[in-house]
């Protein structure tokens, strides 16, 4: 795809859309998870797999934030023309992606039950969650070459055979769920290890790609190295947005905390209801993909007044279609949950939970793609700074005061419903302060960058 030249309205359209529904496509398959082990395993085992969402998120986010600093550092490189210089980017973004992947084997080893146990998993269910969570991080090197391979094929506007890899993976994924869960009764850990499986599935299709490249992708295993310069940049885009991620979900595990306390129906709503959010935010999160290859290029090619007019289509896309999936969602809460789990008191917290976040999901759209956009622009720490204490500082807050005063005073059912509010308020705050940092930091960087080729300084 050519990014540089052209209309940008289908163009961003035909490379979010597979984006989009590769993440959508993941979660249908990990709603099937719960599904099956909700269904045919009791609340117990849907609240030790549902448990584990943002656990799992909080410890691997810093290394998937990598993936985006290989996305933008290959997709200037190709905006720039520089073409010979790619071949190093490319190893050095797989070469990251196998040594982040066996670190996080053994953290998530040495961290699972400290990191449960802190959250006040109950004991009903503990033992199961850890089994599940070490079993899923033992596919971690499949993970996070899936992730890292994937950006290297969008940076040049592929984003279909990732698609097609995952499709492979996710059929693989729910026949084995049936097969382990249902047929061998293996409960959890049935599910996590089809997990493992589909994740191995998926890194090695998207691998075979890279090596059948012809081009500047082509992966040659003998020419794996580390760049050191292209590494620095990586990080220095990366990590800033790993880090991001990953506190925003240690304000995410102190909300399951407090989801815990309500007991095992209240962790399986929660986990049903959660499943729908995801959809809904992989909308936006393919958008931010796209916000981030499409400007990393056209800045590269110094073409900054389409780089207004992309972030600006992506805004616009994203707010349209996420808010048709909000009013289905929402509308349809009780069905939706119901697919999920047959408990009614875990059907009650589901549907609590679709009302009071799903309803203002929409807002997310303001600091996910304003961050996305300053990402490109090489500006990835102020963005995080800012949604670091407007969301995860201000959540903690939340369930320490408002949160813990109404729970003594209220029944559970609206005690749960006031820490759900955590969500919403935190979107109400931080999308404008994000999207305002990008207009005044878009208006210096681009003139910064336009004076400087003038002088030929770049």
């Amino acid at each position: 795809m050519d990014m540089l030249k052209g209309s940008l309205w289908d163009k961003i359209l035909i490379f979010t859309l597979p984006i989009a529904a590769s993440s959508i496509l993941q979660q249908l398959f990990n709603s099937a998870d719960v599904a099956v082990v909700g269904r045919f395993a009791g609340s117990g085992s849907l609240a030790a797999v549902g448990s584990n969402s943002q656990v799992i998120s909080l410890i691997i986010n810093v290394f998937l934030g990598l993936s985006v600093g290989a996305n933008v550092v290959i997709s200037n490189l190709l905006g720039e023309g520089k073409n010979k210089n790619i071949q190093d980017a490319v190893h050095t973004a797989i070469s990251v992606s196998l040594i982040s992947g066996f670190g996080l084997i053994f953290l998530g080893f040495i961290l699972a039950r400290p990191i449960l146990t802190l959250m006040g998993t109950p004991d009903d269910v503990i033992e199961s969650a850890i089994l599940y969570l070490r079993i899923y991080f033992a596919g971690m090197p499949f993970i996070m070459v899936y992730n890292f391979g994937s950006a290297i094929l969008r940076s040049k506007g592929d984003t279909q055979r990732p698609l097609y890899a995952l499709i492979v993976a996710g059929v693989l994924n729910l026949v084995l769920n049936l097969v382990f869960v249902i047929c061998f009764k293996m409960d959890v850990a049935g599910v996590g290890l089809a997990t493992l499986i589909s994740n191995a599935l998926s890194s090695v299709l998207v691998l075979y790609f890279l090596m059948r490249e012809k081009g500047d992708l082509h992966l040659d295993w003998r020419k794996l190295t580390i760049n050191r310069d292209y590494l620095i940049r990586m990080i220095k885009i990366g990590v800033p947005a790993g880090l991001q991620g990953m506190v925003f979900n240690f304000s995410n595990v102190m909300i399951q905390g407090a989801i815990n306390g309500f007991g095992a129906s209240a962790m399986a709503g929660s986990a049903a209801g959660q499943n729908y959010e995801f959809f809904s935010f992989y909308i936006v999160s393919a958008f931010n993909q796209t916000t981030v290859t499409f400007m990393s290029q056209n800045i590269g090619a110094g073409q900054y007044d389409r780089c207004k007019k992309i972030f600006r289509i992506c805004w616009l896309y994203s707010v349209a279609i996420m808010g048709i999936m909000v009013v289905l969602f929402v509308v349809f809460r009780k069905f939706f949950v119901g697919l999920c789990t047959v408990d009614p008191l875990a059907i009650k917290y589901g549907c609590i939970r679709i009302l009071v976040v799903e309803t203002f999901d929409c807002l997310i759209c303001n600091y996910e793609l304003g961050a996305s956009a300053l990402r490109a622009m090489g500006h990835s720490l102020l963005p995080a700074i800012q949604t670091i204490f407007g969301v995860c500082v201000l959540r903690v807050v939340w369930i320490l005061t408002i949160f813990a005063h109404f729970k003594a005073i209220l029944e559970p059912l609206q005690a749960f419903a006031v820490l759900m509010a955590v969500y919403p308020v935190s979107w109400i705050i931080t999308g404008p302060v994000v999207l305002t940092t990008y207009f005044v930091m878009r208006k210096k960087t681009f003139a910064y960058l336009v004076n400087s080729k003038k002088s030929g300084a770049l």
